[in-house]
């Protein structure tokens, strides 16, 4: 399934490059947003949350969320080629 990754990192200067290696290790991932990801993973939302939390710091928001059929937007080519290549693993 494909599942959005979204969050606001609150910590001034804080190092979250282990948080993205963990992103990236989730699955395919797809990243044209700041603080927003894609990946396309076999995990659900808690078993993602499970693997990216030790990484985070209390004070940061974080939102993981099942992406829709139910899409639209202003990206690069590149980012719907992503998207659209794997609609058929999106919730209805």
């Amino acid at each position: 399934m494909i599942y959005s990754i979204h969050y606001d990192l609150k910590k001034p200067g804080q190092n979250y490059d282990a948080l993205h290696e963990a992103i990236k290790n989730c699955g395919a991932w797809w990243h044209y947003l700041d603080s927003t990801w894609l990946v396309d993973t076999n995990l659900n939302a808690n078993g993602i949350w499970n693997n990216l939390s030790p990484h985070i710091d209390k004070n940061d928001f974080f939102l993981v969320i099942g992406v829709t059929n139910d899409y639209q937007g202003w990206l690069p080519k590149d980012a719907w080629d992503w998207i659209n290549n794997r609609s058929s693993k999106m919730a209805a």
